[in-house]
């Protein structure tokens, strides 16, 4: 009979070393998709942000040479602006049909990944 109360002791300590190990477990999953999520999305505010600049420079240049080349720098920038503000239209008429759902793919790719 002790033999049998000790054998279900030894199965209890075992059954909840289980839980234990299967709760940290989850923690530790649970931590590293959150650490990939965030590392995500810093990646790409900084490419957002170096991207901004990339864009700022090359407008800037592009008015400045159609400028030069039209002889009036006024309509150099007007053009580059009503270009900048043609794709941003375009942008925004598009976004439920294409922004968005690569947005939500990317982090749930990121999420499961």
């Amino acid at each position: 009979m002790e033999a049998i109360k000790s054998t279900a002791e030894d199965l209890l300590d075992h059954a909840g070393d289980l839980l234990e190990s299967y709760y940290k477990l989850t923690v530790v999953n649970a931590t590293e998709k959150a650490t990939k999520a965030a590392s995500a999305g810093f990646v790409a505010l900084a490419v957002a942000f170096f991207g901004l600049i990339v864009f700022f420079f090359l407008g800037i240049g592009l008015a400045w040479w159609i400028g030069e080349s039209m002889q009036n720098m006024k309509a150099g920038f007007f053009i580059v602006g009503g270009a900048y503000a043609l794709i941003l239209m375009i942008f925004i008429l598009l976004r439920k049909q294409m922004v968005f759902p690569m947005i939500r793919n990317t982090i749930i790719r990121n999420v499961y990944d």
